[in-house]
């Protein structure tokens, strides 16, 4: 790429290079295995300068990513020998409080939308990590701790502005290019870049009661067995998974306790805390507890929480299944393999649907099919170290294959990392063939040929 070009396709952004000083850490995404090297990085400051790259990427016949926050487990931000165009500086959020909405451009985390909107005693539903972005969460669905309650990330956007292939700037609402909203909303990761969303927010008391109590492995049969029957009547305002996990060697935990795996429960009650306790207090006495930090605390707080269990540059395999029930023998698999992890890092997530606010939308509403599943299994393999790569990506199908008997046959995107088209496919169901329409009719070139991170 020459600096004629870059010259004439009028960039206001930052260009950044192979051989720049700042282009490895440019390239660096939060998954250490993806080392991937883009012809061009644009770091864009507003969406005249997302025009012009998706322009100047047209031109040059480059293939085109979008790195929002970076976070998505399979490196799809960045790729190999093409454009990124890179919304990392455009994090700006506004608040209506009266109308309960928020705005956020493209390259906004989650902290920056939870800054902005606590201030107001608002909550947007998102995810439960303070630096995923919005983006790439938004886009695939955006499951979180608010989800039963109310609903996805992506059923909550109310507006959205976005650049399309040909370069045009367009608004998608629900009586605005209704059918590019309706794609946005959960299979939306390569129609486009998204500049900014507009999202309801909702209210958020001052304290939440958040339940994290664990309890020695050798209960895990017993304790998960306990939790299918609490969900069964649980409260949508219970935003509860559990977790087959280890004990890091961390100050934040009992030295006794380090390396030690456990099942967990964790999760706030959305809503008046005192009430919150009363609610979760029966998941406290599943067993013997090893470990019980529950109590009230800031939502922001919550959101921080674990964010300390995945730094950037550990490696990280994920894949997804939703469980059509979780049977005995579905149960008696996810505690035998969550028990052989191989890294200490590693989790298994059953994470808690059925009657929920994501099963009140339709299937036919939003991309995401599998709406209704009871339970979705988060496979999350994270290591150190390139030399155990074989292990953990292989342990991770282990469990895939293993639960395939109870699946409802689809995974959820942003848990996977696989861009292969019969999961894609698998993902959204009934729906695929409508979102691949959408797909030839905004970008029949496929300029935007990889998913969104």
């Amino acid at each position: 790429m020459t600096q004629e070009s870059l010259d004439a396709a009028g960039l206001n952004g930052k260009a950044i290079r192979p051989g720049d000083a700042n282009y490895d850490e440019a390239r660096r995404v939060w998954n250490g295995t993806i080392d991937k090297r883009p012809a061009l990085i644009v770091r864009c400051q507003n969406s005249d300068d997302v025009v012009a790259a998706v322009k100047l990427a047209r031109t040059e016949g480059l293939a085109v990513t979008v790195r929002g926050g970076g976070h998505h487990v399979a490196g799809s931000a960045v790729n190999d020998g093409g454009l990124v165009i890179d919304l990392s500086e455009m994090r700006g959020v506004t608040v209506d409080a009266a109308a309960k909405t928020a705005r956020a451009e493209g390259g906004a985390l989650l902290v920056d939308v939870d800054n902005a909107t606590l201030q107001h005693g608002l909550a947007v539903p998102m995810g439960l990590f303070s630096e995923t972005g919005i983006a790439g969460l938004t886009l695939a669905g955006g499951y979180g701790w608010q989800s039963r309650l109310r609903g996805l990330a992506c059923d909550n956007l109310i507006a959205a502005e976005l650049v399309t292939a040909d370069g045009s700037l367009l608004k998608a609402t629900a009586s605005e290019n209704t059918d590019l909203f309706w794609a946005l909303r959960g299979g939306g990761q390569n129609l486009g870049v998204v500049t900014s969303f507009e999202y309801r927010a909702h209210p958020m008391p001052d304290q939440l009661f958040f339940l994290f109590v664990a309890y020695p492995i050798a209960e895990a049969n017993e304790v998960l067995r306990k939790v299918r029957e609490y969900t069964r009547t649980a409260p949508r305002e219970a935003g509860i998974i559990a977790v087959l996990w280890t004990f890091p060697a961390a100050e934040s935990y009992p030295e006794e306790i380090w390396n030690q795996q456990f099942v967990g429960i964790a999760g706030p009650y959305i809503g008046d805390a005192a009430e919150g306790e009363r609610i979760l207090q029966p998941l406290r006495e599943l067993g013997t507890p090893m470990f019980d930090i529950s109590s009230p605390m800031p939502f922001g707080d919550i959101q921080h929480l674990f964010d300390e269990e995945y730094p950037k540059g550990r490696r990280y395999y994920w894949r997804s299944t939703y469980l059509k029930e979780l049977s005995d023998d579905a149960l008696l698999k996810v505690v035998d393999l969550g028990s052989r992890r191989p890294s200490p890092f590693t989790s298994l997530d059953v994470w808690i649907g059925g009657d929920s606010a994501v099963a009140d939308v339709g299937v036919d509403e939003t991309p995401m099919a599998h709406r209704d599943a009871p339970f979705m299994i988060g496979i999350e393999s994270n290591w150190e170290g390139p030399a155990h790569d074989a292990a953990n990506i292989a342990w991770a199908r282990e469990v895939f294959t293993a639960l395939e008997p109870h699946s409802t046959g689809g995974s959820y995107v942003n848990f996977e990392d696989s861009d292969d088209p019969a999961r894609v496919a698998a993902a959204y169901g009934p729906n695929y063939q409508r979102l691949m329409q959408i797909k030839q009719k905004y970008d029949p070139d496929n300029l935007f040929g990889s998913r969104r991170g």
